[in-house]
């Protein structure tokens, strides 16, 4: 056995910096370890929010010094899965199949990671009705009150919002109630397109109802939901982006016997107050107007809104 290296000698030093990198790492300071983890959370590729769990799983240090995304999955829009997709099982097994025990395997559309994650609420009582910002809309007693959660599948936290019988009563003289009373909630659901809109721990959802053409909208403080006054008449299923909704639409111009598309915006619900009550969702305006692309949209069977050099 070679005898240990003298104390002064480049073998101790090196030895001794060796093992004096663990607890330097562990006691970053917290400010320092807090603007590490952001910057994670941040970084390219979609793998944020994994590798900020990771980053927080090293040590208590960096766990103390790093916020949990616990608590904080709906309302904070930067712990949203936004490249995360929800994958199929296969053998009949969908999403909430009983066999599956609650969980679900999860794709990250950029890096090609793959999780499995126990999921709350994904059973047989939960219709998922649309994806916003990688959070679940899930719809639930479909036949009765219709409730309606945002669940982010990878966090488990889940913001409730009022129940879609809520609007019934707003919508009496509508086709609705040409359905039989046990599936008019579940048609009202189906097909509805969301956007979420997220501030100072608020969460406001609009949906695009195309089972009678109006756009309803409530916040995670309502009890109940609220009908626009005016209603939408589409070429294509209506889009959500950013926390709005965009929709093309067609009308035929007498005069020159062609059509005339526009694509049309809905901005957010406007509310008086800050308690988020009383608000007014404005008539859509005129986003953009293009022959070629509305043409190519009504051929498209799912078109999708993309961003152009981050303005839209």
């Amino acid at each position: 056995m070679s005898p240990p290296p003298a104390p002064g000698s480049s073998a101790g030093k090196k030895r001794g910096r060796a093992s004096g990198s663990a607890p330097l790492w562990a006691s970053l300071p917290e400010d320092l370890v807090r603007l590490v983890a952001w910057r994670v959370l941040a970084a390219a590729g979609g793998g944020g929010l994994l590798d900020y769990v990771r980053f927080r799983a090293v040590c208590a240090g960096w766990r103390s010094g790093a916020a949990s995304p616990r608590g904080r999955g709906v309302t904070d829009p930067r712990f949203h899965p936004r490249r995360w997709m929800m994958l199929p099982e296969g053998h009949c097994l969908h999403p909430g199949h009983p066999d599956l025990r609650g969980h679900a395997r999860f794709l990250n559309l950029d890096t090609g990671a793959l999780v499995r994650a126990a999921v709350p609420l994904l059973d047989e009582d939960h219709l998922a009705v649309d994806s916003v910002d990688g959070l679940l809309l899930l719809l639930g007693d479909q036949y009765q009150r219709g409730t309606v959660r945002l669940l982010n599948p990878l966090t488990g936290d889940v913001a409730e919002l009022p129940p879609l019988a809520t609007l019934l009563p707003q919508l009496a003289d509508t086709s609705l109630y040409s359905c039989p009373v046990l599936y008019r909630i579940k048609r009202l659901g189906t097909g509805a397109c969301a956007s979420a809109s997220f501030k100072d721990g608020v969460v406001t959802v609009m949906l695009a109802l195309d089972a009678v053409n109006r756009v309803a909208f409530a916040t995670s403080l309502d009890r109940q939901w609220s009908l626009s006054s005016w209603k939408y008449w589409t070429a294509a299923p209506p889009l959500a982006f950013q926390g709005k909704l965009y929709m093309l639409e067609t009308t035929c111009d007498y005069e020159c016997g062609n059509n005339v598309h526009q694509f049309l915006q809905v901005g957010p619900p406007v509310y008086q107050d800050e308690a988020a009550s009383g608000g007014v969702l404005q008539p859509p305006t005129m986003y953009t107007s293009s022959s070629r692309l509305a043409h190519l949209c009504t051929r498209m069977r799912q078109p999708q809104v993309v961003s152009c050099n981050l303005q839209r």
